[in-house]
């Protein structure tokens, strides 16, 4: 698996995790959407019409895209961490592969949309730079997750 499919599952498990700790989830959610957007906007330079424009794709890509994740990687990471995965049969094994990459192809069509939505919208430079700020944002994020575990 290479570092780009393996990074959107780092940061959802970090997220997850980082949820889980202290306040609601939701208010952990909205702490960090607005921190994206912040990040986002700074660094993407949006123009006042681009943000109008841009910021309601974007929210709405970014929830569906946390449902599925939230709702189908956490059936996923129980099923591997319940034990049960020394005795699955081959039968399980491919029925369990295939709902996995069902999910992952979901995600994917639900990114090719939101590009060809954007697209719409941004500059393509600035849809470079988008995808640039999404991984230094999710590093960062997770940097900051880790600094916090480290002084417990």
């Amino acid at each position: 698996m290479t570092i780009k499919k393996l990074l959107p599952l780092l940061a959802f498990f970090v997220s997850f995790s980082f949820f889980a700790q202290g306040e609601s989830m939701k208010d952990k959610k909205e702490q960090i959407k607005a921190l994206k957007a912040a990040f986002f906007t700074t660094e993407l330079n949006l123009t006042t019409n681009e943000a109008e424009r841009f910021w309601p794709i974007y929210n709405t890509f970014d929830d569906k895209q946390f449902e599925l994740r939230h709702q189908k990687m956490k059936t996923y990471v129980r099923r591997m961490n319940d034990g049960s995965l020394d005795q699955i049969t081959e039968k399980e094994a491919n029925t369990f592969l295939a709902q996995i990459e069902d999910t992952e192809e979901e995600l994917f069509l639900l990114r090719k949309t939101f590009m060809q939505n954007v697209k719409k919208i941004l500059p393509a430079v600035k849809i470079v730079k988008l995808k640039k700020a999404e991984e230094d944002f999710n590093r960062k994020l997770l940097q900051q997750y880790r600094n916090k575990g480290s002084r417990k």
